[in-house]
């Protein structure tokens, strides 16, 4: 990422304007044209950079739950895996890690019962057991670049 990129990452993790331009609106405060913010983001989510650009919902908010699950997934089933795991509508944040469980990720979901099925349908379809680490506390950690 060049200063520009990591410009626009800082900028969009403050929020994004509710209004009938919001593009042009962040565009304008990071100096730059509609048309070039708009071929960044694509570029960032093109490469990888950036893995989602859209809203995140509290969705302890709305009456459901989060879920941490971690996984053990040998290195050459993790892309298959992946791949099934986030196709999945309610898995969010899905990362690989250097450790014994190395797929990590979020679900959001209405209910426990909810929760219990998506955690059988993902074992079932991956033939890998999940852990599932209920939230207890929500903890704040915001990433920002060096421009």
């Amino acid at each position: 990422m060049d200063a520009v990129d990591r410009n626009i990452v800082n900028r969009l993790q403050g929020g994004f304007p509710v209004c009938e331009y919001p593009f042009r609106e962040v565009a304008v405060e990071l100096g730059m044209d509609e048309d070039e913010l708009i071929r960044r983001i694509d570029s960032l989510l093109e490469q990888g950079l950036l893995n989602r650009f859209g809203p995140m919902y509290n969705v302890e908010s709305m009456g459901g739950i989060y879920s941490l699950v971690a996984m053990q997934i040998p290195e050459d089933e993790f892309e298959r895996v992946a791949s099934i795991v986030n196709g999945f509508r309610e898995v969010a944040h899905n990362y690989q890690r250097e450790h014994l469980f190395n797929m990590w990720f979020v679900l959001a979901v209405e209910s426990e019962s909810e929760k219990e099925h998506l955690l059988a349908r993902i074992e079932t379809q991956t033939g890998y057991t999940v852990f599932d680490m209920p939230k207890q506390q929500e903890f704040y950690v915001g990433l920002k670049f060096d421009a």
